[in-house]
């Protein structure tokens, strides 16, 4: 008997005996559902001989017989009924445990979200994709028809999905296209560091997502709630079905605020900030500007992150700030990294490691932001240091700076485009999916082992959409993405260290080192972060404008 835990009031299992109602018993279990048909199968005992036993073992049971494959609504009804009627913990069976599953799935339609149920079964060993346009339709039989069909459907509106739609437009103009986010606003999130900086205002990193999806690009407003690539069909919340020839999965990631305990309820008050959300980035700068004298934190959680910089640069602005008021002497800034290593990439490290001693800032690599009590002023930290046992240490701050952990959306990690770890899983070069050939995927949500920053996605759209067009007219991928991405360390006001690299770390500069060495602070670096990339977002890479983006051709030899 293999018992699989959905929730702790109901968990499922294939066939059971008369021999483990004692067993079944002694777990804990309350009631018994019993899913399957008599006389489905030969060595099955038929529900009575489950009933008297399971009443001998002090089991409540029901009867909701479903054909193997055949759920209905009825069923789903019935089995409500029955756990209603039935005392918890319930333990549902029948062949295997999926009709079970599955109707589980199809009654809480109406009270979960649709990528709860979708892990919670996953998690026990039930994939429900297969019913999740019946679950988004709060667990019924959809009926509705007329659904929407385009060339290309783009999930995500941010930067990844904007430009691709431009650049495939500017490719083959007769294409219709379909943006699929939920969002009224688009964020050139790159900004929200030198709005905590004090260099940028909030409202110019933010312009209405309406003034910005391409003409004759549909967009859909909604969310997404699932996938069925083998329908090539987008799930709308609400149930509504998008179907495509081609598929482009760029949403972005989920900032998991919540992993960190007590983290959500202090965040913007008590001292305790972020630069990754756009109302909070204008906070740290105000928590600079008062801060006289103690100790700032600043974190950064396990990778992948968006901008692997991005922790840092929040200290390196505000120690400069600091620095230049006269107040830095009495200032304790810590840096909590759960990391190792001060920059991934070796070249770049010496430059900051000299700013590291300019701030008089204290390095602690493996150590794990786990929980914030903002009124008492105290992070806990677990610290994982290699071949020494994991310890926790408690710290006091006055000001904190989080940068949260990270990982994919909910509505990818349970879906069937995900790799084991719930990012979209591509070819790292061609940025097509392993599994399904007419999907595609870039920016932060995709696996490909590359920084996570919006200059990588300046790189990737054009990759994504050669490919696209080089598979509408029938051939081979002719583009490939070499894994660049960059990384503008603010070091101080009016200085910047460029990091710019590709896979492996392998050194890719834009610029002739005579105009920018991006292992030395430059301000013609800065200069470029300040003045030219917002401007450069705005009007070329979200318009197609492929400048420094041209994609690089596949070598003969490696076709």
């Amino acid at each position: 008997m293999e018992i699989k835990k959905i929730t702790d009031k109901v968990s499922v299992a294939p066939q059971i005996s008369v021999d483990d109602m004692a067993a079944i018993s002694a777990a804990g279990f309350r009631a018994i559902i019993c899913n399957r048909p008599d006389g489905e199968g030969a060595d099955q005992p038929n529900f009575q001989e489950i009933e008297t036993a399971a009443t001998k073992a002090g089991l409540a049971v029901a009867y909701v017989p479903v054909e193997s494959g055949m759920v209905t609504d009825k069923n789903v009804e019935d089995f409500g009924a029955a756990l209603k009627d039935l005392p918890r913990p319930v333990l549902g069976y029948c062949r295997s445990g999926t009709r079970s599953a599955t109707l589980w799935s199809l009654h809480e339609a109406q009270k979960r979200p649709l990528p709860e149920i979708l892990a919670a079964t996953k998690a026990a060993g039930y994939d429900m994709n297969g019913v999740a346009r019946r679950i988004a339709n709060g667990g019924k039989t959809p009926t509705q028809t007329g659904d929407a069909k385009y060339d290309v459907v783009i999930v995500g509106g941010g930067a990844g999905g904007i430009a691709t739609a431009s650049s495939l437009l500017a490719r083959k103009s007769g294409l219709s296209i379909a943006i699929i986010d939920p969002s009224d606003v688009h964020y050139y999130q790159p900004g929200w560091t030198m709005v905590g900086g004090g260099v940028f205002e909030a409202r110019d990193t933010a312009k209405t997502m309406g003034s910005l999806i391409p003409r004759g690009v549909k967009w859909i407003k909604s969310a997404v709630a699932a996938f069925a690539p083998e329908n090539n069909a987008v799930i709308l919340e609400g149930c509504t079905v998008v179907t495509y020839d081609r598929l482009v999965v760029a949403p972005g990631l989920k900032l998991d605020w919540g992993a960190v305990e007590g983290l959500e309820e202090t965040l913007g008050r008590n001292g305790v900030t972020s630069n990754y959300r756009y109302d909070l980035a204008p906070y740290t700068w105000q928590l600079v500007q008062e801060m006289k004298e103690g100790r700032a934190l600043f974190t950064q959680p396990p990778m992948p992150i968006k901008c692997a910089g991005a922790p840092q640069k929040a200290m390196y602005l505000s120690g400069d700030a600091w620095f230049r008021r006269g107040v830095l002497k009495d200032i304790d800034i810590q840096f909590m990294n759960a990391g190792g290593v001060l920059f991934g990439v070796k070249e770049y490290v010496p430059a900051l490691m000299k700013y590291i001693e300019k701030y008089d800032a204290t390095l602690n690599f493996f150590n794990t932001l786990t929980s914030v009590d903002g009124a008492a002023k105290k992070a806990t930290f677990k610290v994982a240091k290699p071949d020494s046992e994991p310890t926790e240490i408690t710290v006091d701050f006055d000001m904190m700076h989080v940068c949260p952990p990270q990982v994919a959306p909910d509505f990818i990690r349970v879906s069937a485009l995900a790799d084991a770890a719930g990012w979209v899983d591509v070819d790292q070069a061609t940025l097509r999916h392993k599994t399904y050939q007419n999907i595609w995927s870039l920016g932060d949500v995709m696996n490909a082992p590359n920084a996570k920053t919006m200059a990588a996605a300046r790189k990737q759209a054009p990759t994504v959409a050669e490919n696209i067009l080089a598979d509408i007219k029938g051939g081979s991928p002719v583009a490939q993405y070499d894994g660049y991405g960059s990384c503008p360390l603010t070091v101080e006001r009016g200085k910047i260290v460029l990091a710019e690299f590709a896979y492996g770390g392998a050194l890719k500069p834009s610029f002739p080192s005579f105009i920018i060495d991006g292992t030395k602070p430059s301000r013609a670096a800065w200069f470029l972060k300040e003045k030219l990339l917002p401007p450069f977002y705005w009007q070329a890479m979200l318009k197609g404008k492929e400048w420094m983006a041209k994609p690089e051709e596949i070598e003969a030899a490696a076709e």
